[in-house]
């Protein structure tokens, strides 16, 4: 089974999908973000495109990849579980489909105020000392936005804490069935 985690930036994706794995009998977590931050640091023609997207899941290349690393992990695990930030419906039904071809797929997409989400990014990145932090924040903005109508997983309160959202999400998992993909796109 794949676990999919659906959220804006700064939501808390990472921190939530650490916790469910630790919480998981075999589970593994497959974060694709990896390889979308070598993408980003090739020339573009490496990659085929004329020049480097604003945002790696814009890349054909890194939307097979998050399909092809999650069904690797997939044959060595259990559950994998897959932080992500989608807001294009169209690269989110890519990647849910191909999933699904291959094992079923439970898609859960953490919400949260876009205020919370802010403070949340501009916390991490005074900790982490970011140098800039505009199209992160926007991203969370236009992920918020699309993910308020429920068309990217089963919506989950991410305002409580972390180990909170962890329980909702067992307690949805003990009682659900894997998604349909087509039901979940807009």
């Amino acid at each position: 089974m794949y676990l999919l985690i659906n959220g804006a930036f700064g939501i808390g994706k990472t921190t939530v999908a650490r916790l469910l794995k630790a919480a998981t009998t075999g589970a593994a977590i497959h974060d694709p973000e990896r390889a979308g931050f070598i993408l980003r640091r090739l020339p573009a023609w490496v990659i085929g495109e004329p020049r480097q997207p604003d945002d790696y899941q814009n890349l054909a290349i890194w939307r097979r990849m998050a399909v092809s690393g999650a069904r690797r992990a997939h044959r060595r695990a259990g559950p994998v579980i897959m932080p992500m930030a989608f807001s294009d419906p169209g690269w989110f039904g890519e990647v849910v489909g191909g999933l699904a071809a291959d094992a079923p797929v439970r898609v859960f997409c953490l919400t949260a105020p876009l205020v919370v989400v802010r403070e949340r990014i501009e916390r991490r990145a005074a900790a982490e000392r970011w140098a800039d932090t505009d199209w992160v924040l926007r991203r969370a903005e236009e992920c918020c936005a699309a993910h308020a109508e429920g068309a990217f997983g089963e919506l989950v309160d991410a305002t409580p804490s972390p180990e909170a959202i962890v329980a909702d999400l067992q307690a949805r998992l003990t009682l659900g069935t894997a998604c349909n993909p087509a039901s979940l796109v807009l």
